[in-house]
């Protein structure tokens, strides 16, 4: 019995950038698991849709299908875009099961990814001293979803023994310039920006802009490719995939 192909499902974005990391990062999830059918897809603003990834897969005879949302947080995208896309693409063929995983959420395994991007971006500003960080993230209405940044922002404080405050790029405060200004008026001079983002485009473009203009001395950049990031979708993968087991 053939294992349930995978589809990671994207936001989406008009920034070719971000298409394109996706794509790369999906690649790094293939050659972790070069036996599964991998696909992409996203939900908006890229090719190709849901849709057209789950017909193409019905015309393969693929019976069952697990998407994994690449979304990091549960706000309005994750509870109520991703199950409606799912639902509509598996209505469209009769006897193929679709199903949806948990998002990617934010794990602790990203907090190594945060610091290489943030040592990256450290050596390329040639900043040799830090005494405060701030955590950017698109930011949601959902409070809850504006939570789940907030206690990363800690753990990795904690790990660095820094200050670090959470920033959004959108919808909550502190905007990330706001996050740099306050911690400048308490003293700290050096003070760098990490992207909790997956993929580059307006909003983390946004968010190290107004870093920047209050005087950040780096900017890291959006999670991106990392082994890390891919194990963690074949780990919401594998859980997805025992749930169309029957019992």
């Amino acid at each position: 019995m053939a294992a349930p192909a995978l589809v990671a499902l994207a936001h989406g974005s008009r920034d070719p950038r971000s298409a394109s990391t996706i794509k790369a990062l999906v690649a790094e999830v293939r050659a972790l698991r070069p036996d599964l059918r991998i696909e992409t897809a996203f939900l908006d603003l890229s090719k190709p849709s849901l849709n057209t990834v789950v017909d193409k897969l019905a015309r393969a005879h693929v019976e069952e299908v697990v998407v994994v949302p690449l979304l990091l947080t549960d706000a309005h995208h994750a509870q109520v875009d991703v199950p409606a896309a799912v639902a509509e693409a598996g209505a469209r063929h009769e006897g193929m099961q679709v199903r949806a995983t948990s998002i990617l959420g934010l794990e602790p395994c990203f907090l190594e990814v945060l610091d290489v991007r943030m040592r990256e971006a450290l050596k390329a500003a040639r900043v040799l001293e830090l005494d405060a960080l701030v955590l950017a993230a698109a930011g949601s209405s959902d409070p809850l979803a504006n939570q789940s940044v907030a206690r990363l922002a800690r753990l990795w404080g904690a790990h660095h023994k820094l200050p670090v405050s959470a920033a959004f790029a959108s919808a909550a405060p502190p905007a990330t310039g706001e996050a740099v200004r306050a911690f400048r008026k308490e003293g700290r001079r050096h003070v760098a920006v990490a992207s909790l983002f997956l993929a580059p485009g307006f909003l983390p473009d946004r968010a190290a802009e107004l870093a920047r203009e209050a005087g950040a001395v780096a900017v890291a950049e959006p999670l991106g490719v990392h082994e890390a990031v891919a194990r963690t979708i074949l780990a919401r993968y594998a859980v997805g995939a025992v749930e169309l087991v029957p019992v």
